[in-house]
């Protein structure tokens, strides 16, 4: 079975030390602690540094993420946690599309702007 200590997952995940002691604070992960009160992380530690990071990426709060992984451990079918992500992967995506359209709208205002300039210098010419 491979193990990790903390220096050691949180190199894997190129974080510190402290981030992984703060998931840990927000029961996101809980490693095995040694008689000498060394935290060992062992796969599923590290999958679950795997989901965080994947849903931190897409732009899901903790909170979200940590109640998904909640859910996988209630539920081992998996079902339960599958609606709830799809619920906040919907959500997620209607929030990407809207920040699209507000960029969309942003390039379409900076090349309106920049074609007025340009035009005003060539007749200042």
């Amino acid at each position: 079975m491979e193990v990790y200590t903390i220096s050691e997952i949180a190199s894997l995940f190129n974080v510190s030390t402290r981030t992984i002691r703060y998931y840990e604070e927000l029961g996101l992960l809980s490693p095995v602690r040694k008689e000498n009160g060394q935290r060992e992380y062992a796969k599923k530690e590290r999958t679950r540094l795997e989901l965080i990071f994947r849903g931190k990426n897409f732009g899901f709060q903790l909170e979200e993420i940590k109640e998904m992984i909640q859910l996988f451990d209630q539920d081992r079918t998996g079902e339960r946690q599958l609606k709830r992500t799809i619920e906040y992967g919907k959500e997620k995506l209607l929030e990407v599309e809207n920040k699209i359209e507000e960029l969309n709208e942003l390039r379409e205002d900076m090349k309106w702007y920049l074609e007025s300039f340009e035009t005003k210098l060539q007749e200042g010419k």
